[in-house]
């Protein structure tokens, strides 16, 4: 660390990333990431905040934390980061096929269900439809019963 670099406390790193104090916690015991102690108090350093924009990135893409600690730790132990740019992408490739599968079962879901409303409307149509059919007409009004 450079007596220069900026570091943050666990509220000031959260706020930042849009994180609560706890989410930061949690990744902290699941050793993603490593802030130092100034007394009592976490510092974290601009690695640290950088992983964590990987780790949330990750996250929100679907990736397990399994999947993100191995790109991590790819990361530490290749200087010229092509083991984990060739991990990436079969991440990424394994990542967008799932989600091909689930978008297509999405697809065939919203189909069947559509078709079944449908179904649904076209019956009560029929049933209102009968209803009046067969129900003797309402006598309208007369000038005694007013």
């Amino acid at each position: 660390m450079t007596q220069n670099e900026e570091l943050y406390t666990v509220t000031q790193l959260g706020a930042e990333l849009g994180v609560t104090v706890r989410t930061l916690h949690f990744y902290e015991a699941q050793g993603l990431i490593t802030p130092r102690r100034a007394g009592n108090t976490r510092v974290y350093s601009q690695r640290d905040r950088a992983r964590m924009i990987l780790i949330l990135r990750g996250k929100k893409l679907g990736f397990s934390i399994r999947e993100i600690r191995e790109y991590l730790e790819l990361y530490d132990m290749d200087p010229t980061h092509e083991q984990q740019i060739k991990a990436l992408l079969k991440a990424v490739k394994s990542r967008i096929h799932k989600l091909a599968e689930q978008q297509a079962a999405l697809t065939q879901t919203l189909a069947e269900l559509q078709d079944i409303e449908q179904q649904a409307l076209a019956a009560l149509q029929t049933m209102k439809a009968a209803s009046l059919a067969t129900s003797p007409p309402t006598p309208l009004p007369t000038r005694r019963s007013l």
